[in-house]
């Protein structure tokens, strides 16, 4: 549904949100499954309280924080009960040149390998500057953060994780 100036409605925008934060939501979970139930959880936080939104602000910021903070609260709450490992994550390759996808896939599982070292508050900003094209203070506003924080750990995060993955390649030859 559209409203009288033809723009699309808060739920409607967050339907189209979905593939975004559903890749977010991946980045800082690392399980396709923890990741969809991450964004079931911040959909829902964000639905009950649409009425806090305010118009004119970016909703894709405002659905970001809410997932985020439901991220921080569950890794509270899994250390108060401990972690639970998934080891059925082996997905088949789909046709095409088999080498070049396995090569992609090996590369994407290096990247997510060392990203996955990278400390949450790090992997966030890279996340929502790097992947989601989130501006600085865009990202600042997310994570509640000043914008020099994010500055100083996105470069730390992309010099972490250009170390990591130099590292890697040396040790895959």
């Amino acid at each position: 549904m559209t409203d009288a100036r033809g723009s699309a409605s808060p739920r409607e925008a967050l339907t189209a949100l979905v593939p975004r934060l559903r890749r977010f939501a991946y980045a800082l979970c690392g399980h396709p499954g923890d990741a969809d139930d991450l964004v079931q959880v911040a959909l829902e936080r964000a639905i009950m309280r649409l009425d806090q939104w305010q118009p004119g602000t970016r909703l894709d910021s405002w659905v970001f924080r809410i997932l985020h903070n439901a991220h921080v609260d569950d890794i509270r709450a899994k250390k108060r009960r401990g972690t639970v490992v998934d080891i059925d994550d082996v997905a088949g390759l789909a046709g095409g040149d088999a080498e070049r996808a396995v090569q992609a896939r090996l590369d994407l599982a290096r990247t997510r390998e060392a990203m996955d070292t990278l400390p949450d508050e790090q992997r966030s900003v890279l996340v929502l500057v790097g992947i989601e094209g989130l501006s600085y203070q865009e990202a600042a506003d997310t994570l509640s953060i000043p914008i020099g924080t994010v500055m100083s750990r996105l470069s730390r995060a992309r010099k972490a994780l250009a170390a990591r993955l130099e590292t890697q390649g040396a040790t895959a030859r």
